[in-house]
């Protein structure tokens, strides 16, 4: 498993993608991955942009796995994620969010104040609106 973790760092991105979602399939079927919370959140804080994407998609799969509430706990820094300066990484995340709403009812409140809180300001005139749409179809879900 540690290998195929290695593989998300992988510079060739095909090669990571096709990783990341091998393991998003595994988190689907087993708790094999919840070990490695940890590294997940630790890749949130990465330079590169599909590093942290990487990391916020898996640990928002963990939640289905999260008897020790490691989510909860860190929940400000996992929705810190939605505050990247690149708008196509920010609809990446919020098109996974929905597996921590799923099975973690009792951090409903502090995703949808996240959500109605966020500053789409910074993101092009062409992505603001696609993002703006993908968090009104998430806080009606909520």
């Amino acid at each position: 498993m540690q290998q195929q973790i290695e593989k998300l760092y992988s510079k060739d991105t095909k090669v990571a993608y096709a990783t990341l979602l091998e393991l998003e399939l595994e988190c689907a079927k087993s708790d094999a991955l919840y070990p490695y919370f940890d590294t997940f959140l630790e890749m949130l804080d990465d330079s590169n942009t599909y590093i942290r994407i990487r990391g916020f998609r898996l640990l928002c799969h963990l939640a289905a796995w999260d008897k020790e509430d490691k989510i909860n706990r860190n929940i400000a820094k996992i929705l810190s994620a939605l505050d990247d300066e690149k708008g196509t990484a920010v609809r990446q995340c919020l098109a996974h969010i929905n597996q921590i709403l799923l099975y973690k009812d009792e951090l409903h409140e502090e995703v949808e104040c996240k959500l109605k809180q966020m500053d789409l300001s910074k993101y092009k005139d062409t992505l603001r609106p696609l993002i703006q749409k993908d968090i009104d179809t998430i806080l009606k879900g909520i």
